[in-house]
């Protein structure tokens, strides 16, 4: 049990460093004419434009979700999920 628990969070974690690098090196590459491709994505989420606010008369909180996804960081996540079977 414990080991099934444990690769689930290895799992997980390396597919967050997976998007994460897979993002920076597409923001990075645009620079360059021919890897400008990697940088093409969508952003989505859930109050875009309006975030939900919550008054608490003390303190205002406003939450919003907002993902931004690009081929390199699709790249990364293929690339994490071929190093968590390589395990």
């Amino acid at each position: 049990m414990m080991k099934r628990e444990r690769n689930t969070w290895i799992f997980v974690l390396l597919l967050l460093v997976g998007i994460v690098i897979g993002g920076f090196l597409g923001e990075f590459l645009s620079q360059y004419k021919y890897l400008a491709f990697l940088n093409y994505g969508k952003e989505f989420g859930i109050n875009l434009n309006r975030p939900l606010l919550l008054d608490l008369n003390i303190m205002k909180l406003s939450f919003a979700l907002l993902f931004n996804i690009n081929i390199a960081s699709i790249i990364g996540i293929i690339i994490s999920i071929i190093i968590f079977t390589k395990l």
